[in-house]
């Protein structure tokens, strides 16, 4: 099947089975449940559950006990753009081409938006029945979403990147700061791919998980470069903020043609790290590709 058929299809998934696991808009407190499936069900381009239904897949697990999981990421993801988005954070105005979460419903909201929307990724985790592995490796999942959105993880990279505003960063804590901020959730979001199968090969794990990594940075150094060459309208957000916030970026250290080396670099050693798997892992191979090639 296409990469583009088989998107669509992983699409189908991961919306059918947010909406089933987000309160209803009617249900109080409405305004709450409003904000969050404001946040959740706008468009976006679902890259980590895209990438736990393709993991999963390469380890031959079926679909239907992969929606569990691709929800749960997608969870931490937008409580994390919620926040990032606040006054006290990034600040911005738009988010996915409409209002950001604080100015559709409220600053008070939003947060409360963001809070219920990370409860409910662990709640998701601990409790779905489509969910066919061991209660260990249950657990072992909680703890990599947990990790990967805490202090050691997303919010540490978040940390650090507030503190780095206006610095002068080297490529080193640079991508110190995008394996935590960025790269956390897309590489836990493999890892459950993976431990969704009922029995999983050490050997495969450690590849997938440093597909995981490469992917992660390439994600960021496009995003940095598309910050430089892009517009407002394609991205859905404002292009040049970080410019504009005096942020460290890939271009600013490597410059442009030295940015888009690195990401050429970091897509190379992903495909490499899958020289292990069959077919089957081609999704996580065209994951790859367009990582590097989208224009937002």
């Amino acid at each position: 099947m296409p990469f583009n058929e088989r998107l669509q299809v992983y699409h189908a998934c991961i919306e059918n089975a947010l909406d089933h696991w987000l309160p209803e808009a009617d249900v109080q407190p409405t305004h709450l449940h409003e904000a969050m499936r404001y946040s959740v069900l706008g468009e976006g381009k679902r890259i980590r559950p895209v990438l736990v239904y393709a993991t999963g897949e390469a380890f031959g697990v079926e679909l239907e006990h992969l929606d569990s999981p691709a929800c749960a990421v997608e969870l931490i993801h937008a409580y994390s753009l919620i926040h990032d988005d606040l006054p006290a954070m990034d600040n911005d105005d738009l988010r996915r081409g409409r209002p950001t979460c604080h100015k559709a419903f409220g600053e008070a909201t939003a947060i409360l938006a963001g809070d219920a929307l990370q409860a409910l990724a662990f709640h998701i985790l601990a409790h779905s029945s489509t969910i066919h592995v061991s209660a260990k490796q249950r657990l072992q999942m909680i703890d990599i979403l947990a990790q990967a959105s805490g202090s050691r993880g997303m919010a540490g990279g978040q940390a650090i990147d507030l503190a780095a505003v206006g610095k002068r960063l080297n490529i080193a804590e640079l991508e110190n700061m995008h394996i935590h901020k960025t790269g956390a959730l897309i590489r836990a979001s493999v890892e459950l791919g993976a431990l969704s199968a009922p029995e999983v090969d050490p050997f495969s794990f450690e590849a997938v998980s440093h597909y995981a990594k490469c992917i992660g940075l390439a994600f960021q150094v496009q995003d940095d470069i598309l910050d430089v060459e892009s517009d407002t309208e394609t991205l859905g957000k404002p292009q040049g903020s970080d410019v504009e916030r005096n942020k460290p970026t890939y271009p600013e250290l490597l410059g442009l043609e030295g940015a888009k080396k690195a990401a050429r670099e970091l897509h190379a050693q992903a495909l490499e790290s899958l020289d292990r798997f069959d077919k089957r892992a081609d999704p996580l191979r065209w994951i790859a590709d367009y990582i590097i090639q989208r224009q937002k």
